[in-house]
């Protein structure tokens, strides 16, 4: 197949008849994820030389939706019923509670009812949630809703994957990921070559598994390795609501509690007690930012068993207390 002034090589693919994608956009969806996902179909049928996918674009009215950029698009028409073999993708962005419509709501538990492959691109897994379609499933969402997602959807088998397919429900952690999940489903739809081949053409040479997770290891995200450092604070992040004394992390570890002091002061230039600290505020103002709940159960899920140290604490990181923190959100689940 070829182009004005370049070509490509077509993979050999035994022809078969186009599956559709429909990709439901909410406003302030997320520009790169529903990208990354049409250019995968797109580019999979200029290498195979044939249409193996089609697509289109609702909206819950029919009406041009925005991205978070600002960016309008025009969409083929309203929510519809579909074709038994469509895959649906629902993608969303910052504020998407606000987009959780009753009508939404049920035209995706209608569509899930039919046997339909739904899935939630960046945080469209909150959708799909709300609608209770992940219940008992593995689901995936970008690593900064983690909390509150987990807090409000504990039936949810939440993971830290870059995408989750399970039986005929789809996540993806947002950003590029998209790329992942499409790149798995061209291979499982038309074999390895053609989705490799989409990969070298969109010069993506890391392609991730559902076995990878989506954010850097510790090591990297804090610039420093050292094993005995990293443990103590996978030990202090997986340890949020109750956590652990300094004594008992630097046992764990084999060193005394001076010895752990002196190693986050070379290498963090604080305290471990001032990084788990820090580490508690961050999830706290998640919650605040990205859930309903009320200030006193935020302070309870980061281990403040008193509301009025909560607030202190919180004050002194943020300049502002929790309580004006919540009244002053604009919106949720940013991204």
């Amino acid at each position: 197949m070829s182009g004005k002034g370049s070509s490509v090589q077509v993979i050999s693919v035994p022809p078969s008849r186009p599956r559709r994608f429909v990709f439901v956009l909410l406003n302030n969806f997320s520009l790169l994820s529903f990208a990354s996902a049409m250019e995968c179909l797109r580019i999979a049928n200029r290498m195979a030389g044939q249409t193996l996918y089609l697509w289109e674009m609702q909206s819950e009215s029919g009406e041009m939706v925005s991205c978070s950029g600002g960016t309008g698009f025009q969409v083929s028409g309203p929510l519809a019923e579909l074709g038994r073999d469509d895959f649906v993708l629902v993608c969303s962005g910052i504020k998407v509670q606000d987009e959780c419509s009753r009508r939404l709501m049920n035209w995706l538990r209608r569509e899930a009812r039919r046997g339909l492959v739904l899935g939630g691109l960046c945080t469209a897994a909150y959708a799909l949630a709300r609608a209770g379609l992940l219940d008992g499933k593995r689901a995936t969402i970008h690593w900064e809703n983690q909390d509150s997602f987990a807090e409000e959807f504990p039936d949810v088998n939440l993971t830290k994957s870059v995408f989750v397919v399970d039986g005929n429900r789809m996540t993806t952690a947002g950003g590029t990921s998209s790329i992942d999940l499409m790149l798995k489903l061209i291979a499982d739809h038309h074999g390895e070559d053609l989705a490799n081949s989409v990969a070298d053409q969109l010069i993506y040479s890391s392609i991730r598994t559902d076995q990878d997770t989506q954010r850097l290891s510790v090591p990297t995200r804090i610039g420093v390795r050292h094993p005995k450092l990293s443990k103590v604070i996978q030990m202090m992040e997986a340890n949020i609501e109750e956590p652990i004394s300094p004594g008992l992390l630097a046992d764990d570890v084999g060193m005394s509690t001076r010895q752990l002091e002196r190693l986050f002061r070379r290498y963090l230039n604080r305290s471990p007690k001032r990084y788990y600290m820090e580490l508690r505020l961050q999830k706290a103002r998640n919650l605040l930012m990205q859930t309903d709940m009320s200030v006193i159960n935020v302070a309870l899920s980061c281990g403040f068993a008193s509301p009025s140290h909560f607030s202190k604490c919180y004050r002194a990181q943020y300049q502002t207390t929790p309580y004006r923190e919540r009244g002053s959100q604009a919106g949720r689940l940013s991204i």
